[in-house]
Formats: structure tokens, C-alpha cells, sequence
């Protein structure tokens, strides 16, 4: 099936005719033969500025040296409207403005393309089939996941989605950190917690440098149950082996389980003790040496040189121990992405507070030939605050302790969290309204969306209960909607495929909801304004099919930011 891009198509047939105005008025001679300057087509904040305007006249008085007014006039009269499929009329505006109206049989056509399209509306082949991998939330295992994790998990997921939607073949993946210090302190913490739990918190000093919280306790007393005192009697290689090998499944699973209630699942779980178990870290360290980007200093320790390559200074990549770094890791965990698995490019949601980071991976990667300076993206995400009762919540309720993502969607539903945490652009820090998420009137924007969608099918199930038939979309003269609400709902309707594209484009998939409610607000306008199961037989069609027109785009909407459209509320 052919994507549509109803609001593009017009704009390209809008530029195609001004191109050949200005052919036309230089081989007549109203204009001096030159180049074209470039310039724009947009569509215009006021209505009667008309449905599209470009600026060509206006960057093009310099070129041509003449007034812009002028220019425009000229362009007007050659513009020829008649070969057009969805321009019917020009208009000069102000010092210059070419504005464009379109026809009929544009508004027509996307009605009736969208109901064509149906679930697929919305879809299109910008990206090519670029291959393209998302990772994001990549949470430590060692713990349970905070609202960092949460904002992370959304922005990454929807993002995901308006890549796939616009043409990428894309791919969702998680990185275990399942190596390192970290897997060895947590170990460490959970056999302290074990020998507490049966011997007493006195039988051993819990380091203060050792996790703390209270699912390291939990898991200890899983193991007690599990095990008794038996671990005891185990060498302590040997139980902080079955501690580790029992306490980071369970917390990845943990994970995994939290992130499916989410409605986040991912392609690829992997993992970093993969790339130190295969030597994949130490041969890509090699390969950096070879290439004279280390060097070795007199304790033993081998350093990148990413001063040579533009960053502030130079990164350690084994230690004096012998140990490779978690940056060493990471740089061989991108090789892998773009030389082993082949992508073409990879984006990173990474929180705010590892900016320095960015530029030393992808030096290190342009130092391996990957040329990481373009292939790799970093979307760097602020702070979220969570509001309730108009002050800071950093505690459960339920648990007194840090609020996790299990704690909030016990508090919230999942659509809630969803939404609420991609109504921001990544880069704005942002405040979580508790009791706004849960609210059940139109100040939540959620709810005013769902609404909206609610709202049709009652209409379209009044109108059946009434005895009135659905209309045969296909045989609907859809020419009667000529009313100024009906063609801005239309307009709204329209814009949806190009939203997605420049989600995609902007990595910034907030403007999904943005689109979502201003398209829900031109429904609810819509509704107010215009009869439609008491009206002319050939009207009321017409508006039905254009509720199921409304009805698609808003699942659609909804679909990419993964929250449901519900039928009633």
C-alpha cells in the first residue's frame, strides 16, 4: 500500500508550481534570468493566510532586484492552478506572501486515504531501511529502577517507534552491566545481609560502601529460605559464586518483568560479561594499540589518547591491576554494534549527568575507524521531578523508601506514566504531576486525548443503535465538508504521517503528544459545532466517515506513544 503524506504531497505540488512560475516569467522575460535563492513552504499559524504560504518572493528580491510585491505578483499570474491536483487558488499578502488555497478534492482525499491506510496510516519510508538500534534504560542490575530509568524507558521506546514508523529497521536493546566492581560489591552486599539475617547484624560489619537498600535484604532472606545456613559452610568462593549467580538473575528478571508491565519489551537483552568472556574487550583494546592511540605509563596502565582526538583529556583503558575499565568495555560494546552486528546507526539515551562521556566514546570510536563523531547519537535526558500535593515526592508511600518504577505504576496506571513522561522533550527538565496523571476530567491531558477517541465511538454507536448505517467509505461524497471545523479537523487529521517524520528527524518524540491534543481538541470543536446524526443524510455521511477518519488517527497516535484508546469512559 502506497504511504501517504497528504500535508508533503501539497507542499512538493506547491513548490513544483512556484519552480515553474519562475521558469515561466524568466522565458517571458518579467523576470532577468538567474538562479533560484532557496525558500520555503510552511503552513501559515492563521487560517486566512491560507492552507500553505512560501516566502519566494521575499528571498528573492535580492536576485532579481526587485520588490518582493512585485515578484509575487508576477509568480501569481504564472502560476498555473488549472494542471494542479490540489492548489485552486493563489493569494498576494502583505509585502510579498505567496499564500495557497487548497482544493476539495485535497481534504477529500485524505479522509477517504486514511480510513484506506487504516492501522498503517501514519506510515512512511524516509529512513530507508537505515539500520538502526535504540538502546535505553540499561539500568544497573544491582538495584531496582528509579524515575530516571522511567523517563528513559518511555522516551527510548517511543522513539524507537517513530524510527520504525518512519521507514528504519530498528532494533530495542537493553545493556546488562553484569560485570565489574559493581557485580562484585553487589555479591559482597547481599552475602553481608545473609550472614546478618542468620547469625545476627552483629556477626558482621556491613561496609558502608556496600548497597544499602532494602531489596539487598530481600534477596538475602530468599537465599535463607532457599539455602538455610548451608551457604555457610561453603568456601567463600564458592558462595559468593551461587550469591552472585542467584541475586543478578533474579534482579534482571525483575527488570525484565517491570519493563513488560510497561509495555516496554526489547529485541536484545545483552549482556557486558559476553564481551570480557570472549576477549572481544581485550582484541578491540589491541586493535586501539596497533593504531597508536594508547600508551602505556610506568605503573602499568594503558591510556587512550583522546586529546588526539579533541577531547579535554586522556581516558584510562586498563588499570594499573591489569583490569580493563568500564569505558574500555564500552567502547568495545559499540564496536561490536557497528562492526559485528552492523549497524548503521546507533542512538543512546543517556541521562544528563554523563555528557562528558559522549564525546570520549565517540572519539574512541573514530580512533577504531567507526567514525563515531556521526554514527553514534547520544540523547542526553534531564532530571524528572515527581509533584504531588505541589511538593517533591522522592519516597514511596508505600515502602518510605527511593520511589521506583514498580512503586509508581503501583500508584498510576501504566498509560499515565507513559504519557506523562513523553510530554517533554528530552533535553527540558521536567515535573511529574501525580495528581494530574490520575486526574479524570479534560485538565489531564491523557484523559482529554482518551476522551476524545471515547467520544467518537459513542457517536458512531448512537448513530448504529439509531438505525443509522455506517457509510461505505469508498461511495461517501466527501465534497460536502466545507465547514471551517470540519476542514480544521481534516487539516489536523493530515498532519499525522509528517509529525512522525519529524519525531523521528528531532529524536524528540514528544511531539506525539503535542499532536494528540491539539487533535483531540479539533475533534471536540468539531462535535460542538457540527450536527451529525440529525443532519442531511449526504452531511451526515460525510461527518460519519470523518469521525472513523479521526477515530484511526488518534489509535494511531496513541499506538506510537503505547497508551490505549479506549471506547468508553
Amino acid at each position: 500500500m502506497e504511504k501517504k503524506n497528504f500535508v508533503q504531497d501539497a507542499m512538493q505540488e506547491v513548490e513544483s508550481l512556484l519552480k515553474n512560475a519562475f521558469a515561466a516569467a524568466m522565458q517571458q522575460g518579467k523576470l532577468p534570468e538567474n538562479e533560484l535563492p532557496a525558500f520555503t513552504v510552511e503552513i501559515p499559524a492563521e487560517t486566512t493566510h491560507g492552507d500553505f504560504a512560501s516566502n519566494a518572493a521575499m528571498v528573492s528580491a535580492r536576485t532579481f532586484r526587485m520588490a518582493p510585491v512585485k515578484i509575487a505578483n508576477i509568480l501569481a499570474e504564472c502560476i498555473d492552478c488549472a494542471s494542479a491536483r490540489y492548489i485552486d487558488r493563489v493569494e498576494i499578502a502583505g509585502p510579498g506572501f505567496i499564500n495557497f488555497f487548497v482544493s476539495d478534492a485535497w481534504f477529500a482525499s485524505i479522509v477517504s486515504g486514511v480510513l484506506e491506510a487504516g492501522e498503517e496510516y501514519g506510515r512512511s519510508d524516509i529512513g530507508k531501511g537505515e539500520k538502526v538500534m535504540v538502546e535505553f534504560v540499561s539500568a544497573n542490575p544491582t538495584g531496582p529502577m528509579h524515575m530516571g530509568n522511567a523517563r528513559g524507558g518511555v522516551l527510548g521506546d517511543c522513539l524507537s517507534s517513530v524510527l520504525d514508523w518512519s521507514g528504519n529497521d530498528v532494533t530495542r536493546e537493553f545493556y546488562i552491566n553484569d560485570a565489574g566492581n559493581q557485580v562484585d560489591k553487589f555479591a559482597h552486599s547481599v552475602e553481608g545481609r545473609y550472614i546478618q539475617e542468620i547469625k545476627g547484624e552483629d556477626a558482621i560489619e556491613f561496609d558502608a560502601s556496600w548497597y544499602q537498600g532494602d531489596d539487598i535484604k530481600a534477596l538475602a532472606h530468599d537465599l535463607v529460605e532457599q539455602y538455610g545456613d548451608s551457604l555457610l559452610e561453603k568456601t567463600p568462593e564458592e558462595r559468593f559464586a551461587i550469591i552472585e549467580g542467584y541475586g543478578l538473575p533474579t534482579n534482571i528478571a525483575r527488570m525484565e518483568r517491570d519493563l513488560k508491565r510497561y509495555k516496554i519489551n526489547y529485541d536484545v537483552w545483552f549482556r557486558e560479561s559476553t564481551l570480557h568472556e570472549s576477549g572481544y574487550v581485550k582484541e578491540t583494546i589491541d586493535m586501539l594499540t596497533a593504531k597508536g592511540a594508547t600508551y602505556e605509563t610506568e605503573d602499568g596502565a594503558l591510556w587512550l589518547r583522546s586529546t588526539d582526538f579533541g577531547c579535554d583529556k586522556d581516558d584510562v583503558l586498563r588499570r594499573a591491576n591489569g583490569f580493563y575499565t568500564y569505558f574500555a568495555a564500552d567502547i568495545a560494546y559499540h564496536r561490536n554494534k557497528f562492526e559485528k552486528r552492523g549497524f548503521d546507526r546507533v542512538i543512546n539515551i543517556w541521562g544528563a549527568d554523563h555528557h562528558g562521556h559522549v564525546k570520549r566514546l565517540q572519539c574512541a570510536l573514530d580512533a577504531l575507524g567507526l567514525d563515531g563523531s556521526h554514527r553514534l547519537e547520544i540523547v542526553l535526558m534531564q532530571l524528572v521531578r515527581m509533584m504531588q500535593g505541589g511538593e517533591v515526592v522522592r519516597m514511596s508511600k508505600r515502602t518510605g523508601k527511593s520511589l521506583t518504577l514498580t512503586d509508581l505504576l503501583d500508584e498510576i496506571p501504566v498509560d499515565a506514566a507513559r504519557f506523562f513522561f513523553n510530554s517533554r522533550a528530552a533535553e527540558t527538565q521536567m515535573e511529574f504531576d501525580l495528581d494530574l496523571a490520575i486526574k479524570q476530567d479534560s485538565d489531564n491531558p491523557l484523559y482529554y486525548v482518551q476522551y476524545a477517541h471515547a467520544r467518537i465511538c459513542s457517536v458512531l454507536k448512537n448513530a448504529q443503535e439509531s438505525g443509522i448505517a455506517l457509510p461505505d467509505t469508498g461511495k461517501t461524497d466527501l465534497s460536502v465538508l466545507t465547514g471551517a471545523d470540519e476542514r480544521q479537523l481534516i487539516k489536523q487529521v493530515a498532519l499525522l504521517p509528517e509529525e512522525i517524520v519529524q519525531s523521528a528527524v528531532s529524536r524528540d518524540p514528544s511531539r506525539l503528544n503535542k499532536y494528540a491534543v491539539a487533535l483531540a481538541q479539533q475533534f471536540h470543536h468539531f462535535y460542538n459545532a457540527c450536527r451529525i446524526k440529525d443532519a442531511e443524510p449526504a452531511v451526515r455521511d460525510a461527518r460519519l466517515t470523518l469521525c472513523l477518519a479521526a477515530k484511526q488517527t488518534i489509535e494511531n497516535v496513541l499506538k506510537l506513544i503505547g497508551v490505549d484508546a479506549p471506547e468508553s469512559m
